[in-house]
């Protein structure tokens, strides 16, 4: 049985808040649901509609979000919410049951170059992961059936997915003059059609969830947990939107030297290693002075 685990969002609109899941509950299909009969579909939702301030509820993706009545505040009643939909989703009760939720999606797909020029970056507008992958071989995706399909294809050498984009890394032998299209309408069409992207139930995907990686987190030190922070906070950001990803590997407090693994566009760019130390070096430098003096990037 899948373990759901919930966080907390806050929205724009102080009456709507979200409730995100560490798993997708639905097959990128979106639901609205303005009333406990138009929810017939949905046995959480209607659920939640037994919820005297329960206005309007929205499920897509990897959370439900909630429109309340001005008769409570968030503050009062956010936690009891969240701990019901985890416990519901926790104990295997349905999301959605109606045949509606295998229908084709609208979905767009835009290619989008990376400082790599190996690496293409796919970006999709809807959220295909709720954790990053890395993929550098078609024995890796017992867990992933759209890697697994992607690998298929000769010129992939290797694919990185996170959020909602996947970079693919190809063979010299090809050009992306040539296959851009083919691998654009084929990651369309494959989230379009309601395919699974990743197992949930995969144990790959268990190690990479909230609760675990929490469990790791905890069993740092402090000085780790200073420079993940730093890492999470200004450098990931901008490595993402460059088809990459950074991971903190280690600390050594002797030689004050600190180890990460880089991902997706950013193993083996040509441009990662200026990368590496004009930037993240020099930042990690200033902002915790005497306690790192050197950076090391080891590619996934």
């Amino acid at each position: 049985m899948k373990n759901y685990s919930i966080s907390i969002k806050e929205t724009t609109n102080p009456t709507i808040l979200k409730f995100e899941t560490d798993q997708f509950i639905t097959q990128h299909e979106s639901f609205e649901f303005n009333n406990i009969d138009e929810a017939k579909s949905s046995p959480l939702a209607q659920q939640l509609f037994y919820l005297p301030f329960v206005k309007k509820v929205y499920i897509s993706g990897n959370f439900i979000a909630i429109e309340r009545y001005n008769i409570v505040e968030w503050k009062d009643v956010q936690d009891e919410v969240a701990t019901q939909i985890e416990d519901y989703l926790n104990s295997g009760g349905a999301v959605v049951t109606s045949s509606e939720a295998k229908k084709k999606v609208p979905v767009t797909v835009y290619a989008e170059s990376t400082p790599n020029p190996s690496v293409l970056k796919f970006v999709a507008n809807k959220k295909l992961v709720t954790k990053y992958h890395e993929f550098t071989s078609i024995d890796e995706t017992a867990y992933a059936p759209l890697a697994n399909k992607l690998f298929h294809f000769p010129f992939v050498k290797s694919i990185f997915m996170e959020e909602n984009f996947v970079s693919i890394t190809k063979f010299d032998v090809a050009d992306w003059n040539d296959i851009t299209m083919e691998l654009r309408e084929f990651i369309r069409s494959y989230i379009e059609n309601g395919e699974d992207i990743i197992n949930s139930d995969a144990p790959e995907v268990i190690q990479k969830s909230d609760q675990h990686l929490d469990e790791q987190y905890e069993q740092k030190d402090d000085v780790s947990k200073e420079i993940i922070n730093i890492l999470e906070e200004y450098v990931k950001p901008a490595v993402a939107s460059d088809g990459g990803n950074i991971e903190f590997q280690s600390y050594d407090p002797q030689e004050k030297k600190v180890k990460v693994i880089l991902q997706g566009a950013c193993s083996g760019c040509p441009s990662s290693t200026f990368t590496l130390k004009n930037g993240i070096e020099n930042m990690l430098r200033e902002m915790m002075k005497g306690k790192v003096e050197t950076v090391e990037a080891i590619n996934g």
